[in-house]
């Protein structure tokens, strides 16, 4: 070592040397031998150990520049044969402070890297380690199995360099789909137009997709009721819903997004995040998959799941008139992950039940029934609150937020909780009145009175005893607060009915 940790306490630095010694003879946590023909195993052994005794090297150099008192110490080393970035914090309790390493120690991480890839598993790409004041240490290096954080990701130039010095034969999808998607999965409006028009001169034809997804109308509701129940448990995971966009993310990095377009047309795609027709496109070379072969051109990047603009979009389906379509898309199967379990009405009823009980609901037969008939509202589009805190305990979880994904879908029916009170009614006709500037000189709004109607309420300045009067305005308001003005040139019992079924078919209407 070059210096010593600036604590003076000299059974301190024993006792932590010796806490350091006893680490060196443990593995490092995440370093495996993955064992071929060649290099010989003898071979392999013997490069771990040096490239273990250089990471505990790396490890004694920085703890000897530790300040006083420090507890603990996280590095990262971020690497590629371009490009180099680390951070290195030694901390107390919840207090950090950040430093940078000597030139020798980037050396020896050079060095240490270098050693590395003589593995079967190559050199690294970050490098983490953590060090205790006890000389406790661990080790994980790194090979990109899940995503770096944004960070610690470099230009693609950087890994395709590392790449030629250090060739490997497999590198994973995400960061192979990074580095050489080519924009390949994008679509822009004029690419899909072009591919659109030669899909059709060539006979392109998608496939009718009949049992991967069920109908829109239905997938849409069993994927705001799952989004409803996550809303309500104030829960950052599970689907959740925007105007005509639902979206998911699974803890397993899979993934997709369901867009609501005119003309009664919509896209889902995402991708799953160990799908085969990617890992063998980018490793082994073979054709991408024809996502949108025979696809409309409507279908552009605008309504395409962020993943197309990555290269790692492994699945859009299309509806359009009534029906499901894909082009070399994997069925069912192969996208479940990604999606939501909407599959029946039963799968989507059991992940409601999971939710509840997370969220301490006891889930007997009366939420299973209740549940059930919420997922049958949500499908035909005649969600009311009352259904919702059927299923939802308002003492334990947001009804409020749950309401609103269903609000957001269109799923909602506009039913009144109460009749519209009198005294209520009789200001919002006043109000509509002065709104719309209506002469008053004979129609004083003092005298205004309401009778009630079904549905809402019939709201008029009463005549004189003798007095006649013709086409005398009539105000009819219904309990959801829409008005309507009529005259008694129109007799109540002829206008009525008409103002009752407008009524049924506005609750009945999707927001």
């Amino acid at each position: 070592m070059t210096g010593r940790p600036t604590n003076p306490d000299d059974e301190y630095l024993d006792n932590f040397m010796k806490g350091f010694a006893d680490a060196s003879d443990a593995p490092d946590i995440g370093f495996t031998l993955v064992h071929h023909d060649q290099p010989p195993a003898i071979d392999q052994q013997q490069i771990a150990a040096q490239a273990k005794e250089l990471t505990h090297t790396i490890a004694r150099e920085l703890a000897a520049t530790a300040p006083a008192g420090w507890e603990r110490l996280d590095v990262v080393f971020v690497w590629t044969v371009a490009a180099q970035s680390w951070r290195i914090f030694f901390s107390k309790g919840d207090r950090s402070v950040r430093v940078d390493p000597s030139e020798k120690v980037l050396t020896l991480v050079r060095e240490q890297r270098e050693v590395a890839a003589r593995m079967v598993e190559g050199p690294w790409w970050r490098m983490l380690i953590r060090l205790t004041s006890a000389g406790a240490l661990e080790t994980e290096y790194d090979y990109g199995d899940e995503p770096f954080p944004d960070d610690d990701l470099f230009v693609p130039d950087a890994y395709l360099a590392d790449l030629q010095t250090y060739p490997r034969l497999r590198v994973p999808v995400w960061l192979a789909a990074y580095i050489g998607h080519q924009d390949r999965q994008k679509r822009s409006p004029r690419v899909a137009a072009e591919q659109a028009r030669g899909d059709s001169e060539n006979g392109v034809l998608p496939h009718p997709s009949t049992e991967d997804f069920p109908p829109l109308p239905r997938l849409w509701g069993r994927w705001a009721t799952i989004a409803a129940m996550y809303a309500a448990t104030d829960s950052p995971e599970g689907p959740r819903i925007l105007p005509s966009l639902a979206w998911f993310e699974s803890p397993t990095r899979s993934g997709s997004t369901l867009y609501l377009l005119a003309h009664d047309r919509a896209v889902i795609s995402g991708g799953v995040w160990n799908a085969p027709e990617l890992e063998t496109a980018y490793n082994q070379g073979t054709p991408m998959p024809e996502l949108y072969a025979g696809a409309p051109e409507w279908i552009t990047d605008a309504v395409l799941n962020p993943r197309a603009a990555t290269g790692t979009l492994s699945f859009c389906y299309w509806w359009d008139n009534g029906h499901w379509y894909r082009g070399q898309s994997p069925t069912g199967p192969g996208i479940a992950v990604a999606v939501p379990g909407l599959w029946t009405a039963e799968s989507t009823a059991g992940i409601v039940a999971r939710v509840l009980t997370s969220g301490g609901r006891y889930v007997d037969e009366k939420v299973k029934d209740a549940a059930a008939e919420l997922i049958s509202a949500a499908e035909s589009g005649t969600v009311t609150r009352s259904l919702v805190t059927a299923v939802l305990d308002a003492d334990t979880f947001d009804v409020d937020a749950a309401l609103n994904q269903f609000t957001l879908a269109g799923l909602t029916l506009s039913i009144p909780e109460s009749p519209l009170p009198k005294g209520e009614a009789l200001a919002r006709v006043r109000h509509y009145i002065l709104e719309h500037g209506y002469n008053t000189t004979a129609y004083p709004l003092e005298r205004l009175t309401a009778e009630r109607i079904d549905h809402g309420w019939m709201v008029f300045v009463p005549t004189a005893p003798g007095q006649i009067m013709i086409g005398r305005a009539i105000y009819y308001i219904a309990d959801d607060g829409v008005i309507e003005k009529s005259s008694s040139s129109i007799p109540p019992h002829r206008y009525l009915p008409g103002f009752g079924q407008r009524f049924r078919e506005r609750i009945t209407r999707t927001n």
